[in-house]
């Protein structure tokens, strides 16, 4: 009998519609492997498992499980494919860790330092890994924009500390700019980051284990002439151009996967992780590290799989035979 597989989507945060995307390439890419995928939506309001009817049936959080037609399912491993909380900054980690089910993503602690954008890059910059000067505001926190401006120039990026698809994200070009742009990242969180620009080509590498070691992936060059990769960069056909295997000499493509590669054993990460970096001509500097990266049919992750000569089913199985043995 093929083990149950819950492939976990939603979440609590505006990386929802996302989030069901990706999740509903994961079943796709599962569906004739040699697993039972399920989809388990999460809401904050309840969490429901999604049958191939579209039926929902509430999930019983005691152990995970759901009663169909009077047959209880339960799950031998969790998929997590929500971006953002709870399932990438450690909640739905620690709580499948509590109960018993393995599952696809790093540890309940990594998650929660990389969602974590100023104490992961903090915490990785003490390693020697180039990233921005930045300043971090809480909620209640005053700020001051002049001040933000001497200590990190302009431009400036200012966004939420914990989050991604580029929500609540701006690129400031002046002074006055400032507090509407925090405005805007606290819409999102109750951390706002403030960053320095960093300028260069933009690059993003994914790296995940693979038959015991360390695999990077070929690695993405980002071009899009939008003010920075945002979500209608990201997600709009045609507004951004994605270059898989990316336009690096082979010096350059060993440098930033050997970085990336690094960067997943400093962090002692699992599955699958994407590293996003801007490169000068001669350093690349980190910009952050996503934990759960998106996985539609063209996204970055499925793009570098095809490069590197793998199928993407093959991966993922390969991800769930790991954490099952």
């Amino acid at each position: 009998m093929k083990k149950n597989i819950a492939v976990v989507a939603g979440g609590y945060s505006s990386e929802r519609e996302v989030s069901h995307r990706s999740a509903a390439f994961v079943m796709k890419c599962l569906e004739n492997s040699d697993y039972s995928p399920w989809m388990v939506d999460i809401s904050i309001e309840k969490w429901e498992l999604i049958d191939s009817d579209q039926n929902r049936y509430d999930i019983d959080k005691s152990d995970f499980s759901a009663i169909i037609q009077g047959q209880k399912i339960s799950f031998d491993a969790a998929y997590i494919m929500i971006h953002g909380t709870p399932g990438e900054d450690g909640k739905l980690q620690g709580y499948f860790d509590m109960i018993g089910i393995p599952y696809s993503s790093c540890s309940a602690s990594t998650s929660s330092l990389t969602f974590n954008k100023y104490y992961c890059n903090k915490f990785l910059s003490q390693e020697g890994i180039e990233v921005a000067a930045s300043t971090r505001i809480l909620t209640g926190d005053s700020w001051n924009a002049e001040k933000l401006v001497a200590d990190l120039g302009l431009p400036m990026f200012i966004k939420p500390n914990a989050g991604g698809s580029s929500f609540g994200v701006t690129k400031v070009k002046a002074i006055d700019q400032v507090d509407k742009a925090i405005e805007a990242a606290f819409a999102e969180g109750d951390e706002v980051l403030c960053e320095s620009f960093m300028d260069g080509r933009e690059f993003t590498c994914g790296a995940l284990v693979y038959n015991g070691e360390v695999m990077a992936l070929p690695a993405t060059e980002v071009v899009t002439e939008n003010e920075f990769f945002n979500y209608e960069a990201k997600y709009v056909v045609g507004k951004a151009l994605e270059i898989t295997p990316a336009r690096l000499d082979d010096k350059e493509t060993h440098e930033l996967q050997k970085l990336t590669q690094r960067i997943y054993h400093l962090l002692d990460c699992d599955g699958i992780i994407r590293a996003d970096f801007i490169y000068d001509g001669t350093i690349f500097r980190l910009l952050e590290v996503n934990t759960v990266p998106g996985m539609t049919e063209t996204s970055f992750i499925p793009q570098q799989i095809r490069a590197a000569g793998f199928k993407e089913t093959d991966i993922l199985v390969s991800i769930i035979n790991g954490i099952l043995n």
